[in-house]
């Protein structure tokens, strides 16, 4: 079995030669099984200035404030009418409970209004157990809302609302009550899951290793996944992963690609985008119709009647622009330069990158989104 002796691997790690364009192995995978999980629970906000929900429509507002009370001995009385609740608000709260979080830790919440309440500024949420996936409680929330936005409304019906008052956060508002378990501790190996699977990161990940700690220490599993030989002491673990989430990878480079945002307008063309020979022009005929009517008058003694008569004008114009040719391997600066040649505006520059998709001259993948 390896042994790790984690002085003479970090002395390796200082000798180690660094890319000129390498990124962390951190920034660029994961560890399996070391993940956030999420949280949700149901609750309410109370203490507000009659921003709360209107029961008459959210029955379930009155509903979940009855069975809060039964919870303390108090039974509202059958026949007291539609009870209107004008100060609390039924919520939903959600959140992320991190990787190793233990039972005492304290994590941050997001609350949410699910009902027809303006505003959750300068409410409190009472106590509220947060599930996870599985139905196991693992945090409880409570605590004073900080609600960014704010609803304002003046008798004549006039009003202003700035950003969100419907939604809050709580810091620190859930503490954690049960650890989610975890596989970081079990087997004699560890994976490392790729952000972007590549191929070529996967190669340079395995390499980097290997060449630090010898043969064999890393495995690539497919183009998403390294399989790295690890101690079984979790002290040995850590320091060990530690050292290898700071070494400097070369990532592969990127599928070439091109993104159009038909909506705002946004192109953003990747780097390895190339054009194979190909000539283009690209114009606009722009078509004007005027009326300018004009006024007849009838002869002298002829009894007619003064007339207006219509009378068009149509002008046809079209923009000279000049046709632009693109070489053999034609690089981005090479594109965005005769481009910008032309005078192209986004909505041209669409038209032409589509264009040589459909010619089959743009060597990358178009995307609209």
């Amino acid at each position: 079995m390896l042994k790790f002796k984690p002085l003479l691997v970090l002395t390796a790690l200082m000798f180690a030669s660094f890319g000129a364009h390498a990124e962390r192995l951190k920034d660029i995978a994961s560890i399996s099984g070391v993940r956030t999980n999420q949280l949700i629970g149901y609750g309410l906000v109370v203490g507000l200035n009659g921003t709360g929900d209107q029961t008459t429509q959210t029955p379930f507002t009155l509903q979940t404030f009855n069975n809060m009370l039964a919870q303390f001995g108090i039974k509202v009385p059958a026949n007291t009418g539609t009870v209107q609740l004008k100060n609390v608000a039924a919520v939903s709260i959600h959140a992320d409970l991190p990787a190793f979080a233990k039972p005492g830790q304290v994590v941050d919440i997001t609350v949410s209004s699910i009902g027809n309440s303006k505003s959750l500024r300068g409410g409190s949420l009472l106590m509220t157990p947060l599930k996870g996936i599985d139905g196991n409680v693992y945090a409880i929330a409570q605590g004073n809302l900080v609600v960014g936005g704010f609803d304002a409304e003046g008798k004549d019906g006039s009003r202003i609302t700035v950003n969100v008052p419907s939604a809050g956060r709580i810091p620190g508002g859930a503490t954690v009550e049960r650890a989610v378990p975890s596989g970081f501790n079990q087997g004699n190996s560890l994976t490392l899951n790729l952000n972007r699977p590549d191929f070529t990161t996967a190669k340079h990940i395995v390499d980097k290793i290997n060449d630090m700690l010898g043969p064999g220490v890393a495995q690539a599993v497919d183009g998403g996944s390294v399989r790295v030989t690890a101690p079984m002491d979790p002290s040995q673990r850590v320091d060990y992963l530690s050292i290898l989430e700071n070494l400097e990878i070369d990532p592969g480079q990127a599928v070439a690609k091109v993104i159009i945002n038909s909506r705002t307008g946004t192109i953003v063309i990747g780097q390895n985008v190339k054009v194979s020979p190909a000539a283009v022009t690209h114009g606009s005929l722009t078509v004007t119709i005027t009326e300018d009517p004009i006024v007849s008058q009838p002869g002298p003694f002829s009894n007619g009647e003064t007339a207006v008569v219509p009378r068009s004008r149509v002008n046809a114009q079209q923009e000279a622009k000049p046709m632009f040719k693109f070489g053999p391997g034609t690089t981005l600066d090479e594109i965005v330069r005769a481009v910008n040649q032309v005078g192209a505006a986004p909505s041209d520059l669409m038209a032409i990158l589509e264009a040589l998709k459909q010619a089959g001259a743009l060597q990358a993948d178009l995307i609209v989104i």
